[in-house]
């Protein structure tokens, strides 16, 4: 069995020692080496050429963020940011994810044994995903543009104007770059209220929807209980909550049980979506780890809605995608460069 090998990066001894431990005790991580900062990490990831990186944000002598910013440009590899759950974490850590690196995960503050199982479940999964990554798509997320330019709307029909649909969009591990290249090149004249659901815990996806709002046409921001669905504007599923649509198309932000270890879960959203707008629900799965939004894809699939999926190629991690495809409930697989224009050719 081949091992991911991982280089991990804290300037904390205790830190390393500990998130090390976490990893070691899966039989297909090998922790390599650690770094206690940032140059360290560049130079031992030209040095080892780890499979994974776990990093850490606030480091002396160079900080987490320059660490990957020069890993992506040196040596492309998949990095996990570890960051802590505060409002400098959360905008930081979207600022990575924006650089190049690939996932995140919330760093325990006061007492790291809390949830300990929980925590050490997922760093794992997040790390052994890293193992299945091509280092040609981490380089091209790094370096796509900021705000690529707005579409034009495809010529509407000759029944008169551009068609309403109900847009859900869901993605999980390389979502907020993936986002980032379709959200700002829809138009301000987008006919369609637009959801989305990316997997994220509680307090970060605020700052998501700040970030696609500060460089989209559209307004997005993030989804609060009782808000309408409109035209011109995309809502994110809050950290934390279900975003259920009801029949009057508003939000209802639920705690209810996760689904397939999530919440907010792509599933939930586009069920009800499907529900509320048959035929014209529109739903969309982008890159990420497990198996989140097949069957919400296959309920919009049977009211005789549009469903979409990200091509295996451009994805960062071709996991709910390629379940959505293996069950048959994806009409047409779209690569990244192409997902904005197969949306907007949705409403004609």
């Amino acid at each position: 069995m081949t091992k991911v090998k991982v280089l991990v990066v804290d300037d904390s001894f205790f830190m390393r020692r500990f998130i090390s431990g976490m990893l070691t005790n899966s039989p297909g991580i090998e922790v390599i080496d650690t770094a206690k900062n940032g140059l360290e990490a560049v130079k031992k990831t030209l040095e080892l050429s780890p499979d994974c990186i776990t990093m850490d944000v606030e480091m002396p002598v160079l900080d987490g963020l320059e660490a990957v910013r020069r890993i992506m440009r040196e040596r492309p590899t998949p990095i996990v940011m570890l960051s802590t759950l505060t409002q400098e974490g959360a905008e930081v850590t979207l600022r990575a994810l924006s650089l190049g690196a690939v996932d995140f995960l919330p760093k325990p503050v006061s007492n790291p044994y809390t949830g300990i199982v929980e925590l050490e479940k997922e760093l794992q999964e997040k790390v052994l995903a890293c193992g299945t990554m091509r280092r040609e798509r981490l380089y091209a997320a790094s370096e796509s543009p900021a705000a690529p330019a707005p579409l034009a709307l495809p010529a509407a029909s000759s029944t008169g104007g551009h068609k309403s649909r109900l847009v859900v969009i869901g993605s999980s591990t390389g979502g907020p770059n993936a986002l980032q290249q379709i959200i700002p090149r829809l138009p301000g004249s987008f006919p369609s209220p637009m959801v989305i659901v990316q997997h994220m815990p509680v307090g970060f996806t605020r700052y998501l929807a700040e970030r696609l709002n500060s460089i989209s046409p559209l307004e997005v921001r993030e989804a609060r209980e009782g808000d309408s669905l409109r035209p011109g504007t995309v809502l994110l599923a809050p950290g934390g909550t279900h975003l259920r649509i009801d029949n009057l198309r508003h939000v209802r932000l639920t705690t209810e049980p996760t689904r397939h270890g999530v919440r907010p879960s792509v599933d939930v959203t586009l069920e009800t979506a499907a529900a509320v707008a048959g035929k014209d629900a529109v739903g969309v799965i982008l890159t990420g780890m497990g198996s989140d939004g097949a069957e919400g894809l296959g309920c919009v699939k049977r009211v005789g809605g549009t469903t979409l999926a990200q091509d295996e190629n451009s994805c960062v991690v071709y996991g709910m995608p390629r379940a959505a495809v293996e069950m048959g409930y994806v009409d047409q697989i779209i690569p990244l460069h192409g997902m904005a224009e197969a949306i907007a050719g949705t409403v004609v």
